[in-house]
Parts: structure tokens; C-alpha cells; sequence
């Protein structure tokens, strides 16, 4: 059995890992190797500057800005998202009253109904959610203020996405919207692996809910809960937090750049500006902050085993 297996394996994994290192590995070096150059994206003749573009960028106070909102998206929108869904997964599968005839571990009643209606936001693409909520949050007809004048609220008409103040915390609620349903059915998942004798032990001891929560539910399943915080943080930074900005916001990035976060900044760089050698360096600064945010995560969530 022994025999040729190391051959069986490469002989599988060639292709793989020679697609990977094309598609991924590669670009990432071109990035890091124009970003040292002047190169405009729009010629194919370019010069080497040295570090020009990355002390460029150290002086840059948009890109501080945006950096700034970027790791608010890679804080706030995980520790809400993973929050709301622990919860909703957690009434879903286990937080229902026992029930006379029925099992001694449920969810709430209507569970089924809730996962669907949890899960509906992932149908839709991220840009149709970014189109509703923009047209909701239209400060004369959009659906939001229509319902605060409709209570008798008149005076509270924000204007939303016009309020830098306001704005960054508009678009966060988008992405958490659009994105807890997906959680809520992963840790569904993970929810019903659990045995239920661990659960009708805790609950013959005398645990309640919080108790069972913190005790069983959420120590068993926290290698998903960490893949999920990896998950959502990449995904803060990345592509989802671009549409979202994108098509919601004025500029986009505005007001007064105060929605700008680092991957639209690089677009706009890139294709708007044409100095695509200096999108690069700031996409080489993006690559180095989800790197280390994966690393943080993986490393503060480090914790023993637990098989059941």
C-alpha cells in the first residue's frame, strides 16, 4: 500500500496547486512587484520608483481614512453578524420550551419558517440588496423616513446616507442584514451534531438557557464559530464591502469619504485615476491587513479540542 504513494499524491495535487499558484499566488506577485514602479495601467511602459508609492501612501490621509473604516467593517460586522446569528441559530435549535409529548430538546415554534425567512437575504445578490436599501434609505421617499413620519415622527427625518456621521453605520447594517442567514444555517448545522444527552443533562442539573448556551452549545462549537469570524472578516474587507459602498453611497466613498474603505480605494485609484501602480500598493497594504486579522483570529480563538 505503501508503494508509489507519494507519486499517487503528487500526481493528483500537480494540477491543483499548479492552477492555484497561476490564478492566486501569481497576481499577488505582479501586485508586489508594480507596486514599485510608476506603471499607469493604461501603457505598457512603466519605470521602477523604488519605495516612492508606499511613501506616498503613508502620507495619504484618505487612505488612513479608509483604512480606518476598513477595520471597522473587519471588527464590528463579524462581532455583530456571529453574535445575532449564534443567537437566532440557538432559539432556532435549542431555546424552545419543552413541549408535552414532544422532545425534551426543540427549537421555538415556527423554526422551520425562521430559517427561511433568515436565509432569504443570501438569494439575493449583494448589488439588488445595495439597490433596496439605497432606495429605502432616501431621506425624501425612501421607505425608512416614510415609516418615521408615518408614527407621527416628523422631526426625525435623518438624512442617512447624506450624514457622514451616519453613513459607514447604514452600510454596516446592510452587510450584517444580508449576511446573518447564512451563519444562522452554518451553525445550525454544527447545532444539531451536538448530542442531545449532553443538553438533557444540562437541563436535569438545573441550566438554563444562558447557562447551556455558554457551557455546551457554544464551547463545541467554536471551531466554526472561528472559521465563521475568518469568514466574515475577509469578506468585510474584501468584495461585499466594495458593493455594498459602491452602489449605496454618494462619490461612492462620501460623504466627505467618510464610507470610503481600503478595496474601493483601490478601485478607484486603479480604473478612475489611472495610477494603477499605486492601487497596487495599497491592494499589498490590504493583503497584509487580512493576512494579519486571519492570523489574530486563529490565534486568539486557540483553545483545546473538545470531541463529543
Amino acid at each position: 500500500m505503501q508503494h508509489g504513494k507519494y507519486r499517487f499524491i503528487v500526481g493528483f495535487l500537480a494540477l491543483p496547486l499548479g492552477l492555484y499558484a497561476l490564478f492566486v499566488v501569481w497576481p499577488f506577485i505582479q501586485s508586489i512587484y508594480y507596486s514599485f514602479t510608476d506603471w499607469t495601467g493604461l501603457s505598457p511602459e512603466f519605470k521602477m520608483v523604488g519605495l516612492d508609492n508606499y511613501r506616498r501612501m503613508l502620507d495619504d490621509e484618505i487612505f488612513w481614512k479608509s483604512l480606518q473604516h476598513s477595520l471597522m467593517f473587519a471588527v464590528v460586522l463579524p462581532l455583530v453578524t456571529i453574535s445575532l446569528a449564534l443567537f437566532f441559530a440557538f432559539m432556532i435549535n435549542v431555546g424552545g420550551r419543552r413541549r408535552k409529548g414532544g422532545p425534551v430538546i426543540s427549537g421555538v415554534r415556527g423554526s422551520s419558517f425562521y430559517k427561511i425567512v433568515y436565509f432569504f437575504p443570501q438569494v439575493l445578490s449583494i448589488a439588488i440588496v445595495a439597490l433596496l436599501f439605497a432606495f429605502a434609505y432616501n431621506p425624501d421617499s425612501g421607505a425608512i423616513n416614510s415609516l418615521l413620519r408615518g408614527i407621527g415622527l416628523d422631526s426625525v427625518q435623518p438624512l442617512w446616507l447624506g450624514d457622514p456621521g451616519l453613513a459607514l453605520w447604514c452600510v454596516m447594517a446592510v452587510l450584517v442584514w444580508s449576511t446573518v442567514g447564512f451563519f444562522v444555517v452554518l451553525f445550525s448545522a454544527g447545532m444539531a451534531s451536538i448530542p442531545a444527552d449532553l443538553y438533557e443533562a444540562a437541563l436535569l442539573d438545573g441550566a438554563g438557557r444562558a447557562a447551556t448556551f455558554f457551557r455546551i452549545t457554544l464551547p463545541l462549537l467554536w471551531d466554526t464559530v472561528q472559521s465563521g469570524w475568518v469568514y466574515m472578516g475577509i469578506l468585510a474587507l474584501g468584495a461585499e464591502s466594495f458593493a455594498v459602498v459602491q452602489i449605496m453611497t454618494t462619490g461612492p466613498g462620501g460623504p466627505d469619504y467618510s464610507t470610503t474603505v481600503m478595496v474601493l480605494y483601490v478601485y478607484q485609484k486603479a480604473f478612475r485615476d489611472g495610477q494603477a501602480a499605486y492601487a497596487t500598493t495599497i491592494g499589498v497594504a490590504l493583503l497584509v491587513v487580512t493576512l494579519a486579522f486571519a492570523a489574530l483570529v486563529m490565534r486568539l480563538g486557540r483553545r483545546e479540542r473538545l470531541e463529543y
